[in-house]
């Protein structure tokens, strides 16, 4: 078999500590937090001079996890405007299951989460929406009917 399993998806932020707290304030929780520089990190990036802050994020179940990046070097390189929509190509947002999408949603606010459209129901089965985050990431949610 040549996958494992995932083990985690990259994100590069400006704002370190908005970005742990708005994860944090998810249900995520902080794993570590350390710096990332070397030889190594310019050979697996194809980037000169790396040197980064990075904060790892794990599920509280453990199976899932965020890098945040904070790169020092080289200069950040924006990708155009932070709001972008939903039908960007490439990565364009993370999912989440949660218990109760509208207390979720209410908890991220305070910390520059807002509603890209609307919560919505998929029939009987889920409340779902995507909601925008830190550094314009796109996290969506999805509560489980019973």
């Amino acid at each position: 078999m040549a996958v494992q399993r995932m083990d985690n998806v990259g994100i590069v932020v400006e704002d370190m500590d908005a970005a742990v707290a708005f994860f944090e304030e998810l249900g995520m929780e902080l794993e570590d937090r350390g710096e990332v520089q070397g030889g190594f990190a310019d050979q697996c990036t194809g980037l000169d001079g790396v040197h980064c802050d990075i904060a790892m994020m794990r599920t509280p179940d453990g199976h899932s996890r965020l890098e945040l990046a904070k790169y020092r070097s080289p200069a950040v390189i924006s990708a155009g405007p932070r709001n972008r929509p939903h039908n960007i190509l490439g990565t364009h947002r993370v999912m989440f299951a949660v218990d109760d999408i509208k207390d979720t949603v209410a908890r991220l606010r305070p910390h520059g989460g807002e509603l890209v459209g609307e919560i919505a129901r998929y029939e009987d089965s889920y409340l779902l929406c995507y909601l925008r985050g830190p550094e314009g990431i796109i996290v969506g949610l999805a509560e489980q009917l019973h």
